[in-house]
């Protein structure tokens, strides 16, 4: 059996012994009792779909997200039972990759620290680009992203019982003078209960990426419906079409009240991989 994020009703448990998650928790229980309202965003991008018909428009975040200048805050999300970043354990102990030798890397698709394994599917190179809502946003260089997903078949490495001694998909890179920053991973995979999604959390320097009481913002990134259905039809994630066949942006817990702030924009193919870029604003 697969281990992975195990729905709403164990995240919103796990989210209300904190603060910050039990605001996160009365958010989402708000957004389940009652059906998303479109609001209208700075930069436009894809509307979450009712069904998996992947209608797009222009919709934001109707969460957290303040404006200032010209973009708006990137919502703020869960990190998921598996974060690796040492706010909790795998059973055998507190799981922390930020410490791990090596976690500093673009390609992600390998393990580091003394582990072997290489996770396998299409090939997927994330861009973000960071700006500061707080100041026009201009860009933000020198700020941190530590980065991690599931795999093909939706499991997550240091967590899941199978790939519980590997470490892949999951790195850490710093912002150059642009704010920009890059990971070479896989396009991840559709579990039960989920759309597919990225985890990431901003640290405001290299150096104080080291544990997650540290992070500044923790948010999740998602794809356009076709770019998953295309991806999705090449070998290893034939789990992942029964998956997504059950899920839509409108029943997500995360993504239900929006994604025009979560969504990249897409380019490639499922042959030769795909090039996926969000531009992401924060308070800094």
């Amino acid at each position: 059996m697969q281990e992975q994020d195990q729905g709403l009703h164990i995240d919103l448990a796990r989210l209300l012994h904190s603060t910050a998650g039990r605001r996160q928790a009365l958010r989402w229980m708000a957004v389940a009792s009652m059906a998303p309202l479109p609001l209208l965003g700075c930069d436009g991008g894809a509307t979450s779909s009712g069904n998996n018909s992947g209608s797009t428009g222009s919709v934001s975040d109707g969460g957290s997200s303040g404006t200032s200048g010209s973009c708006a805050v990137i919502p703020e999300e869960t990190a998921g039972p598996y974060p690796g970043d040492g706010s909790n354990s795998n059973g055998n102990g507190i799981v922390n990759a930020l410490q791990l030798s090596g976690i500093v890397r673009r390609d992600i698709r390998s393990s580091v620290g003394g582990a072997s394994g290489v996770a396998e599917g299409v090939p997927l190179t994330i861009t973000l680009k960071l700006r500061n809502n707080t100041n026009s946003c201009a860009n933000l260089a020198g700020f941190a992203v530590y980065l991690w997903h599931c795999t093909r078949e939706g499991l997550y490495s240091m967590y899941s019982s199978s790939v519980l001694n590997e470490n892949f998909l999951r790195g850490v890179q710093e912002s150059d003078a642009n704010g920009e920053l890059s990971f070479d991973t896989i396009f991840p995979g559709c579990y039960d209960g989920r759309m597919p999604h990225v985890h990431f959390e901003i640290y405001p320097s290299l150096a104080q990426a080291s544990s997650a009481a540290n992070q500044i913002k923790t948010s999740q990134l998602t794809f356009p419906l076709a770019s998953i259905n295309e991806a999705y039809t090449a070998s290893g994630y034939a789990s992942s079409v029964s998956n997504l066949g059950r899920i839509s942006f409108a029943s997500d817990n995360v993504f239900s009240d929006g994604t025009s702030l979560q969504m990249c924009t897409v380019s490639g193919n499922a042959n030769q991989g795909y090039v996926a870029t969000l531009e992401l604003a924060i308070a800094a």
